[in-house]
């Protein structure tokens, strides 16, 4: 039985379960994820009380992790969404199931604001995206400061 869990910054997580998400998103984000350290940085980021905050969401299967989003809030609203859907993974075992949809689902029921979201354009999850709504309005283009 699949259940979602959700988690802003006035939630309590213990460390060892932010640890197990940012472990299961850098494997499982594979080719389309960031580092580890990226990847606690945007969970750090949700759970903050110093910042805007944001959203864990957690799709278990009883005790097994089997899907995660970590939603940061920007801050923001009008000229930049009020949200960024940073990371969003699903198991590998349990792709191609629907897991993905409702878990997208379960993020758009709770989430208020407009999202943005970065997708690769080969990334095969853009087509789920795409079902929920989201546009190409933008190129996006980076100048890294190095």
């Amino acid at each position: 039985m699949l259940f979602i869990k959700v988690f802003t910054s006035q939630s309590f997580v213990p460390d060892k379960d932010l640890e197990q998400l940012a472990d299961f998103l850098f494997i499982h984000l594979a080719e389309y994820g960031d580092t580890i350290s990226a990847i606690k940085k945007a969970i750090d980021y949700a759970m903050s009380e110093a910042s805007p905050g944001g959203y864990l969401f957690l799709t278990m299967d009883n005790d097994k992790l089997v899907a995660a989003a970590v939603v940061n809030k920007t801050g923001m609203k009008e000229y930049i969404p009020e949200n960024i859907l940073v990371y969003i993974a699903t198991h590998q075992n349990y792709r191609g199931q629907g897991v993905g949809k409702q878990l997208m689902q379960k993020i758009m029921d709770n989430i208020h604001g407009d999202i943005a979201l970065h997708v690769e354009p080969q990334n095969p999850a853009k087509k789920l995206y795409e079902k929920f709504g989201f546009v190409n309005k933008y190129l996006e283009m980076r100048f890294i400061n190095k």
